[in-house]
């Protein structure tokens, strides 16, 4: 999702959350200031723990804590250290924290089309912080925020990791760019208004120095549009935009630097050259045909499927403002991506969860879980494209499963959710780096 608006600084305001430990443990306030990972040794136990390696349970977990980190998984009644915390959670299933791999935190869909255009610069930059709240206690303590305005998502990053502000970790790719005219770029004003994004790369040449400079401040992921959008002006989402050549060089050159890439691609002939190019995760795939199925399971290549959010925005778009080109495109795309995630899926390409959220309320990540489900997978393979699926997209061997050595990012919910996947559409506990931040002595 892109925003019309102009480079701007973050400003952060300050956040105070009062959350504490459950079980016996002393409430812990959560503010600003604070590490933002827990200190000393902490024991948590439940009633089964799924394994988001082999999408089974393991019954009566005990989770060894120490400084924010995961020592061991036993069973509860192991040995634990004198002194150690405790969150007990009986009747609970323990899971990781989950990671949503498409997120743009800097959004609100409560303003489209133009009314976004009635606040000043510094608004979008305010609701950065609860919306990142809301994200994680709504269970996700990881996501990929993959384009914002004027390095917001950098700023955030840097505020939470600080302990400034409470939110999840965020994976930061600052700027998204395209070509000039694309997606990626300022494509709703005229040229009397001199609108366009500096970061548009028309040539191999400069597609390598955008990812120079984006990764020079911040970026963790480079993110381009390969092909047209739904919510932006003047372009269609099969349309491809970028072409082989220049998407390779994003592609080489950030796997250089080390990082990964992910393309927004809704038509087929961008779908398969940004697969061609070595792009890491293919966002969106709306039109992806057979073809381009059977490439991305034969090189690997990640599908991030948004196949929940045409719910919110066809019902409640068009009292946002949202203009009608736009709704109009959203309608056509909306029932052929959802078969094609079934396609892809039975296909056995490689599946992560991403959700687009700020195209829909912040929040509500988790409603995508049901969906999926109704579109071919089992809750099991849908929770683990939400867990150690994305964290292998990342590149990440720190979160997205219980286990040592990992984040202690953990949640729980009440009943089974490998029979019932709504559950998580509403998390009640909430533990990230060892600190629980949802869920005190109600549990």
């Amino acid at each position: 999702m892109l925003k019309q608006r102009d480079r701007l600084t973050l400003s952060l305001s300050s956040l105070f959350v009062a959350l504490a430990f459950a079980g016996t443990a002393p409430a812990q306030p959560v503010t600003p200031g604070q590490p933002a990972e827990g200190k000393g040794e902490v024991v948590v136990t439940a009633q089964r723990l799924f394994d988001a390696r082999s999408g089974r349970y393991v019954d009566s977990p005990q989770v060894l804590i120490r400084d924010g980190r995961i020592v061991s998984v036993g069973h509860a009644g192991d040995a634990a250290p004198a002194g150690a915390r405790r969150v007990d959670l009986p009747g609970m299933t323990l899971l990781p924290g989950l990671i949503d791999m498409h997120v743009h935190l800097d959004s609100d869909p409560s303003y489209g089309g133009y009314t976004g255009l009635q606040f000043g610069d510094r608004f979008w930059s305010m609701l950065m912080v609860p919306h990142a709240q809301r994200t994680l206690m709504s269970g996700f303590t990881t996501v990929r925020n993959v384009g914002a305005d004027a390095w917001n998502d950098v700023g955030l990053r840097q505020a939470i990791d600080e302990g400034k502000i409470v939110g999840p970790r965020v994976v930061t790719a600052a700027y998204s760019f395209g070509a000039t005219g694309g997606h990626c770029d300022s494509t709703f004003f005229p040229p009397s208004m001199h609108q366009q994004s500096e970061f548009s790369a028309d040539s191999p040449e400069e597609a390598r120095k955008r990812v120079r400079e984006l990764r020079k401040y911040g970026a963790q992921v480079i993110k381009i549009c390969a092909t047209g959008g739904v919510f932006s002006r003047n372009t269609e989402p099969g349309q491809q935009q970028m072409s082989f050549e220049d998407m390779k060089a994003v592609a080489d050159e950030a796997h250089l630097w080390g990082i990964k890439v992910a393309a927004h691609a809704h038509g087929a002939g961008g779908i398969k050259d940004a697969i061609r190019a070595g792009v890491d995760t293919i966002e969106h795939a709306s039109l992806i045909d057979d073809e381009g199925i059977r490439l991305a399971r034969e090189r690997g290549a990640w599908l991030s499927m948004d196949i929940y959010n045409t719910d919110y925005t066809q019902s409640e778009g068009k009292k946002n403002g949202v203009l009608e080109d736009n709704l109009r495109k959203d309608r056509e795309v909306a029932d052929i991506q959802r078969e094609n995630f079934r396609k892809a899926n039975k296909a056995g390409v490689k599946m992560i969860f991403g959700t687009d959220a700020g195209i829909y309320p912040h929040g509500n990540n988790g409603k995508q879980f049901a969906v999926m489900v109704r579109y071919g997978m089992t809750p099991a393979q849908a929770i683990q494209a939400a867990t150690v699926n994305a964290a292998q997209a990342l590149g990440r061997e720190d979160v997205g499963v219980v286990e040592a050595n990992r984040w202690a990012d953990l949640i729980a919910v009440s009943g089974d959710p490998t029979q019932d996947v709504t559950l998580l559409e509403s998390v009640p506990f909430v533990m990230k780096g060892g600190v629980v931040v949802k869920g005190a002595t109600a549990l």
